[in-house]
């Protein structure tokens, strides 16, 4: 029911076994990866790219797969994240479904998915199971570490488990932690998922996925994702044609558009998977145990630059998160910038705002070449 792999998907396979932070371990992993590019012969122009929640590590076309990218205005020649410059890679999320293991893997044990028998997952596992692709690409150190969303706060777990472990980061619509409000909205979709019929306590099967569970989920996400704004600039009032009208609803054209991208999501993503990295990025806190908060947690971290966007109408990972993490890294002496971009495309404007993003990414990342030497 999932989509297949694209074609130009690497899988590293981590045949030890692996602890979560949280407890709990598996016999070995398995992560899906791309990469874009040349690595040089120092290895000293690896960028690494956390994605967000939902995508694989298809970030950009290629030769071997020319299908579009879910980022693939930004990664490849010529474009702000220069793949004539730098050597890209992307992995997918350990506990996602795009390749990777996760719940919706099988337990070597007894062939079935691993479900809810899987390990509570972290946003810290995630970190560690990328350095785990990295080691073994012969990458002692990244040239650039980078993210946007959930790959933001993965970026941050990164550099806590290995502070010499990039030179430069650059930190796209994230935060240090999550806060109350987007903790709810997430809550929320987990509850519309496990309350959907077909959940079954985890044990659905492609004939009885929990399809309306996800739909909703899904629309409740795309909500929170974009901006008030964009809705009134981009449906205003007008009426849908698209679907048939239901009672109390489907009347307006932003209703069939938040129908016809929960279509799409439903089959595309493992409820379970979708569950426990969810979870794990409520419970993520750079901070946590630290009496001083974000700057002693990052006290170690041996960054030379750093960038750090947000937007201007991001509801989900607002202004203050943005400017938190920046003044953190100014405060340890971190050659820092905070770039506040106004976009009506709130959360998701990184994934469709080229004229904001592609240019503030390709300048920092060209002024990184230029201090690396990268190119030249």
């Amino acid at each position: 029911m999932l989509e297949p792999l694209s074609p130009a998907t690497r899988l590293h396979l981590h045949e030890k076994t692996f602890a979560f932070h949280r407890g709990g371990s598996l016999p070995g992993l398995v992560l899906a990866y791309e990469t874009w590019g040349r690595l040089n012969a120092d290895k000293s122009n690896a960028v690494v790219v956390f994605t967000g929640l939902s995508p694989g590590a298809h970030a950009a076309s290629s030769p071997e797969d020319p299908q579009e990218g879910w980022w693939e205005y930004m990664v490849g020649p010529g474009k702000p994240i220069d793949t004539d410059v730098f050597f890209v890679i992307c992995v997918n999320s350990l506990g996602s479904c795009k390749g990777s293991t996760g719940p919706a893997s099988a337990d070597p044990a007894s062939g079935q998915p691993w479900r809810l028998r899987f390990p509570e997952l972290s946003l810290e596992d995630i970190a560690a199971s990328t350095r785990l692709v990295v080691r073994a690409l012969g990458i002692e150190q990244l040239c650039v570490i980078m993210g946007p969303s959930m790959g933001g706060m993965t970026t941050l777990a990164y550099l806590l488990q290995d502070p010499a472990g990039a030179r430069h980061m650059l930190s796209i619509s994230s935060a240090p932690r999550a806060e109350p409000f987007s903790i709810a909205i997430r809550s929320l979709q987990r509850e519309l998922i496990v309350t959907d019929p077909n959940w079954n306590g985890g044990d659905y099967s492609d004939n009885a996925w929990p399809e309306n569970g996800m739909r909703l989920a899904r629309k409740l996400g795309m909500i929170s994702y974009r901006s008030a704004v964009e809705w009134q600039d981009r449906f205003g009032r007008d009426h849908q044609f698209h679907f048939p009208r239901q009672l109390f609803g489907m009347t307006y054209e932003v209703e069939s558009y938040l129908e016809a991208a929960a279509r799409k999501f439903i089959g595309a993503f493992d409820p379970c998977c979708y569950l426990y990295l969810s979870r794990a990025m409520d419970w993520f806190d750079a901070s946590s145990g630290c009496d001083e908060g974000l700057p002693e947690a990052l006290a170690d971290v041996k960054l030379d630059s750093a960038l750090v966007i947000g937007v201007d109408t991001d509801v989900l990972f607002p202004a203050r998160q943005q400017g938190e993490i920046a003044r953190s890294l100014i405060r340890l002496k971190i050659d820092t910038r905070l770039e506040m971009l106004p976009s009506p495309q709130g959360h998701d404007a990184f994934l469709v705002d080229f004229d904001n993003f592609a240019g503030m990414v390709g300048g920092y990342l060209r002024s990184v070449a230029r201090r690396e030497r990268l190119g030249s």
